[in-house]
């Protein structure tokens, strides 16, 4: 029972905020009809019918997401075409919570002070009955409040819901565009891919050539030279021994050198120690205080482990640098074939994954697994950055 009247305080909470946005809506409409604001507001009504129904929904992607114009977003002429459906249906179905806890509220708050009022503004119950005395006053407010009580606990819920399921109807993907829309994200994204892809090559190659082939050229000269001076006569032990010591230095740099180029390929950390192991060796060196809370994975690809260490380890940096933050909190978890890392700080927030190449990398690394990311960072802080991978290959 306590249950069910909690449900009906919900359904009748949801309506009145449905009547208030759907009267906004119609004040608002030349505003709203601006893609982005047409986006956000039925994000948030979407948001609100989910909830109230319970059900998962999938994250719809932002308007002005890379690669992506309004004009062809799928889902920008559903938008649209939400506003008017709204502001009716908001209406039409939130009058009848309205005029319920209207009446309910009048018959427990102004009926029993029905001798403060004039005759003619007395509070009046039911159909126009008005309170001239005690006698009606405890006999018909009650009653009014347990009728009404008992009609909203039978009608709110249900009214509810179908204004829920009209949003979802409207707000809702067909399957033709789903496929649309996700054949799409793929494409851009595996060419994100091939291009980041194309652009590492170039930058491993770069770094062999300038550092670890250079420092092996040296190394390979000095040996010769002092090839020579033992084939010689007489030798000259101390030149001899500045050429040996100076080759040895040099291959040290050159295997310190390889190590770094090949950390970037895949962290031998993450062979070594695993992605609690590396995510922990990560909080430790980052310059801001870092929790950790890791919960048990099981066995989780490499490539998704790759992915999400780079990702952390990329998204503390950007919270050194910019945020200003003086604490960031990281959470790892996995739910059944998903798994996602969740990084929060108490900066100024204000990070734009459209600028920079720090927030651009990590979502190129994301959906290039299929992953979802999410960046949540008002100005003023606290910056959320969430990401989604699926881990049950």
């Amino acid at each position: 029972m306590a249950r069910r009247w909690v449900r009906v305080g919900r359904s009748g909470i949801y309506l009145l905020g449905s009547l208030a946005s759907g009267i906004a809506t119609v004040f608002a409409l030349p505003l709203l009809c601006v893609p982005w604001l047409a986006r956000r507001w039925a994000n948030r009504h979407r948001d609100r019918a989910g909830r109230l129904l319970e059900t998962p929904l999938a994250p719809r992607p932002a308007l002005g997401a890379p690669g992506r114009r309004a004009s062809a977003d799928p889902a920008t002429p559903r938008d649209l075409l939400w506003l008017p459906v709204h502001a009716l249906t908001g209406i039409a179905f939130g009058l009848p919570a309205l005029l319920c806890v209207g009446n309910v509220f009048l018959a427990t708050v102004a009926t029993p002070l029905w001798w403060a009022f004039d005759y003619e503004d007395r509070p009046r119950l039911f159909i126009d009955v008005p309170v001239t005395g005690w006698g009606t006053a405890l006999t018909l407010g009650p009653l009014q409040i347990l009728l009404l009580a008992a009609l909203a606990y039978v009608a709110f819920p249900p009214i509810a819901r179908a204004h829920a399921r009209i949003c979802l109807a409207v707000l809702s993907y067909s399957t033709a565009e789903q496929l649309a829309d996700r054949v799409e994200v793929l494409t851009r994204t595996r060419a994100d891919v091939l291009d980041a892809h194309g652009a590492e090559l170039r930058r491993i190659e770069r770094d062999l050539h300038d550092g670890t082939q250079a420092r092996l050229v040296a190394i390979a000269m000095r040996l010769a030279v002092a090839r020579q001076a033992l084939s010689g006569t007489p030798r000259n032990e101390e030149f001899l021994e500045e050429l040996l010591r100076d080759a040895h230095e040099g291959a040290e740099e050159a295997m310190t050198e390889l190590r770094d180029v090949i950390r970037t390929v895949y962290p031998p950390i993450l062979a070594d120690r695993g992605l609690t192991g590396a995510l922990t060796a990560v909080t430790a060196r980052c310059g801001v205080p870092t929790r950790l809370h890791v919960d048990d994975l099981e066995r989780v690809p490499a490539a998704v482990e790759a992915v999400v260490y780079f990702a952390v380890a990329e998204a503390l940096t950007n919270v050194v640098k910019h945020s200003g933050a003086t604490e960031a909190d990281v959470r790892v978890s996995r739910t059944g074939e998903r798994l996602s890392a969740v990084i929060t700080d108490n900066g100024s927030g204000g990070a734009d994954p459209r600028q920079g190449t720090g927030l651009a990398g990590i979502r190129r690394r994301v959906l290039a697994l299929d992953g979802t990311l999410g960046v949540d960072s008002p100005a003023g802080g606290p910056t959320t950055l969430r990401m989604e991978l699926p881990c049950g290959w």
